[in-house]
C-alpha cells in the first residue's frame, strides 16, 4: 500500500508518538521538486551508516535521543533540538533510545 503524502495546506501532526513509537516505522510526509520531508524513526541501538547527500537538510528530534556524528564532532540531539547541514556534508546517526526525528532534504537545482 502506498503512503499517504500531505497536500499543500494539509495539516500533519508532528506529536511525539509516545508508547507508539516502539512499532512506529520511517514516514515520507511530503516530496516536490524543492525538498522532501520524511518522519525519520531510529530505533535504540540502531545506527545509519555515514552517507551524504547532494542538498542541505535539515533535522529537528521529536522524540528520544540520538548522536549525529560528523567529520570531528559528535553531537546529541535531544527533543527540541534542531540542526542543519550545508549539502554534501557526510554524516550519521546513532540512537541512544528509540527516536523520531523530521528531517528536510532540499534538492540542489
Amino acid at each position: 500500500m502506498a503512503q499517504h503524502r500531505s497536500a499543500p495546506g494539509e495539516v500533519v501532526d508532528l506529536s511525539p508518538l509516545g508508547p507508539a513509537l516502539s512499532s512506529a516505522k520511517t514516514t515520507a510526509l511530503v516530496k516536490t521538486e524543492a525538498f522532501e520531508a520524511v518522519r525519520l524513526v531510529i530505533k535504540a541501538g540502531a545506527e545509519i551508516a555515514t552517507h551524504q547527500v547532494a542538498g542541505p537538510i535539515t533535522l529537528h528530534c521529536l522524540e528520544g535521543r540520538v548522536t549525529l556524528d560528523l567529520p570531528g564532532d559528535s553531537i546529541e540531539l535531544a527533543p527540541g533540538s534542531w540542526i542543519h547541514l550545508a549539502g554534501g556534508a557526510p554524516h550519521s546517526l546513532r540512537a541512544a533510545e528509540d527516536a523520531s526525528l523530521l528531517l528536510t532534504i532540499m534538492f540542489a537545482r
